[in-house]
């Protein structure tokens, strides 16, 4: 998955996080967050370095200090349109798996640079087909209108 950025939905001034699959159809899939953690995955996004610590910088420096690392973040699942995900860590024990709000699982994966999953059958759930693309949409009229002056002759506007 892709991480398109944060938004805020308006009316409503709702934080969301919108991740996009890579391949495919590039379905959307958008999860609502808190605004603290939105504020989180801004500030990562944008290179943002505070004078102190965030929680989730804190939290990787953690795991850095015990000798682990973020390998993914795994979006696995929505039950009553609460989404879940996965951190997978790579430990000196061997893999681990921690479950996690996605919320914070983002903000983690955009400070390490820790790529981005979604389980296939939450994305058929939820995933949102894009938007058309207006550049190609503008393309399509401008190729009907050459198709139409090739084919167009003073007879047409008779009458």
């Amino acid at each position: 998955m892709e991480l398109v950025g944060v938004r805020v939905e308006i009316p409503a001034n709702t934080p969301m996080v919108l991740l996009r699959e890579q391949e495919g159809r590039q379905r959307l899939v958008p999860i609502y967050i808190g605004s603290p953690e939105a504020t989180a995955i801004h500030y990562a996004l944008e290179g943002v370095v505070p004078p102190r610590p965030l929680t989730h910088d804190l939290f990787l420096s953690t795991l850095e200090t015990l000798g682990a690392r973020l390998d993914k973040v795994v979006v696995t699942e929505v039950k009553e349109h609460t989404f879940y995900a996965e951190l997978h860590l790579e430990t000196s024990e061997g893999p681990q798996v921690v479950s996690s709000r996605p919320s914070d699982a983002i903000a983690l994966a955009v400070r390490c640079d820790a790529p981005l999953y979604a389980n296939d059958d939450l994305v058929d759930e939820v995933g949102q087909e894009p938007p058309p693309d207006p550049e190609d949409e503008a393309a399509e009229i401008i190729d009907e209108f050459h198709e139409f002056l090739e084919n167009v002759t003073p007879d047409d506007f008779a009458g």
